[in-house]
This record gives C-alpha cells, structure tokens and sequence, in this order.
C-alpha cells in the first residue's frame, strides 16, 4: 500500500519548529559525505505549446545514509503562474524504501519544498545574524513569507521591512503582522529596506540585482533563495565583494547561478553551509555574511520522510494500491 498525502495532509503535519532540526542534521550529512545527491537535471518545457518555453522541469533525487527512505521530488517552476493566481514552484515527491525499492508514499511537494528552503533562512539567521534580528524582506510572495516565519520561529525577531515591486508587499506585510505579532513596515525600496537591517533575506524571481550592495550595515547577513540558474540574479556584484565569508549550500551549483557568475569568484571561495554547524560560524560582529542557496534535494529527503511518519503516526492521508 502506498500512503498518499495531499497539500492539506501535509500542512496538517508540518510545522518548521520541528522541521529545524531535521534539515540542520540533514546539512551536516551532507557537509560530512553521507548522502547520495546525483545531480539535478532541469530544463525548459512548454516549448511549442506557445513561442518559447513556459517553465523549468526539474528532478531533484537523494538519499541519506542510514534512512529508510530514498526521495525523488518533480518540480514545476513557472513564472507566469502568478498571473494565473498559482504558486510559481510546484512539486510532487516519491518517497521509495531504501531497503526494497518499493513505493512508500507520494506527497504534494510545494509545502515541503516551501517549509525546507525557509528552515535555510531560519538556521542561517539563529547561527549567523547578530541578535535581535531586523530582517529586510525582499520580495512579497509565498517563499518570501515562508522565510519571515521560520526565521521568527529560530530567533529574536524584532521587525521586518517589505519590500516588493508589486503591491503584494501590503498583504504580504498585513498577513505576516498577524501571524508573528511583530511590526511590519512596508517600504518603497528595496535598498531603504536593507540599510536598515542586520539580516537580508532575498527571495524573488529577479534576473537583476535587487538591491545596492552599498548600503549593507557592518554585520549584516545576507540570505539569498531566488537565483538557481546563469539567468537568475538576485545580489549585485558589490555585495559579493563586501562578503567577509561566503556560504553556500551546493557550492558547485552555486558557482553558476548569475549572482556569482558576474564577479570572480570561484568555487574554491564558497564556504559549504554545513560548516556553520560544525563550530565554523560569526567570526566577528562586523562580518558582512552572505548565504546563496539553490536548493538541495537532501533536505527533500528529509523533509518529506518526516511528514511520511508524522503522518503515518497520525493516520492522515490515503493508502492506495498501486
């Protein structure tokens, strides 16, 4: 029998408080070697449905050592889905015992992937920001508010500033006070944002910079989410430059996303992530941090294999037979 969990079996069970400890033992496997993560493979899609192609496939598998499951997530991103009133990723995850190669479970994927890559933001503010955190929230939509509540959950948050080109950031910001029950000031640009904050988190679809890297503070921490391709850019090259220590999740992936691919860096200047947990974090309060993530399917893995027991524990969600 295969267990299958819809958008709402998995909002039932999953909650980023007790998510935050699964994805930081999952970065330390990965630091460590104790995963299995071949690489992820995307690629336009919706070509001759219209003039050019409407989306990015992608299938991200992984498996980490000792679990009883192995995962492998399909995801769908497609920019014009918010014009559609859709969320712009989409995903499906196949969870497969390690042990038989048997289907488990399939899960919708777009809350896991969303509560994931928030837990990113979420522990690189606990080990890195300066206390109490002032996040600058650039952009207004679905991952972008994933991020302010994880990085609620792990630390002193005092405020947040909104910033969106569109006027999601209202709602964005009405939405988020509510929830937290801290202040959220909408701003009219990114840059008023980030000058005055010690914690940047940037999550949007952008191809340019969105913000100067002139006005980051002394200390601040510097969280970019959006940006996954030589197309997509999220940080202007002054902001690399002025990083003391530059941490990313996949370095090699990193390396060829367009934030980096417009300065000189290298690979062998990108930090692993993973190394923030091993004792090698803040080095001083005036370091100026910044932390590219594209994503991994190791967190995937673990991620949903916890809402698979979560909701097996619990009875939630439909076994089928294949």
């Amino acid at each position: 029998m295969v267990r299958i969990l819809s958008d709402n079996d998995v909002a039932a069970v999953l909650d980023v408080e007790s998510l935050l400890p699964i994805v930081r033992d999952a970065f330390i496997k990965q630091g460590r070697g104790e995963v299995e993560r071949p690489e992820r493979p995307h690629f336009p899609v919706g070509t001759g449905l219209a003039d050019g192609p409407l989306g990015t496939g992608l299938v991200m598998p992984a498996y980490i050592h000792g679990a009883t499951h192995y995962a492998t997530k399909l995801v769908g991103v497609h920019e014009k889905n918010a014009e559609r009133g859709l969320p712009t990723v989409n995903a499906q995850i196949a969870l497969t015992d390690a042990e038989t190669g048997i289907p488990s479970a399939f899960l919708a994927g777009t809350k896991i992937t969303n509560a994931r890559t928030s837990c990113i933001g979420g522990l690189a503010a606990k080990e890195l920001a300066t206390d109490p955190v002032e996040l600058a929230l650039i952009g207004a939509g679905t991952q972008a508010r994933w991020q302010a509540r994880c990085i609620a959950a792990a630390t002193d948050l005092e405020t947040i500033r909104v910033y969106s080109p569109s006027d999601s950031k209202y709602d964005c910001a009405e939405t988020l006070e509510s929830e937290l029950g801290v202040r959220v000031e909408v701003v009219e640009s990114a840059d008023d944002a980030v000058s005055e904050s010690n914690v940047v988190v940037t999550a949007t679809t952008a191809t340019e910079p969105v913000f100067s890297g002139n006005v980051l503070e002394d200390g601040t921490l510097v969280v970019a989410v959006g940006a996954y391709t030589a197309e997509t850019r999220e940080l202007d090259r002054t902001t690399i430059d002025r990083a003391d220590r530059l941490f990313a999740d996949v370095p090699e992936e990193v390396i060829e996303i367009g934030d980096l691919r417009a300065t000189d860096c290298t690979e062998d200047d990108l930090v692993l992530f993973s190394d923030v947990f091993e004792n090698k974090g803040r080095k001083s309060e005036s370091e100026i941090i910044v932390v590219e993530s594209v994503g991994t399917a190791v967190l995937d893995a673990a991620a949903s294999e916890h809402v698979y027991e979560r909701a097996n524990e619990n009875g939630i969600g439909e076994e089928v037979e294949l």
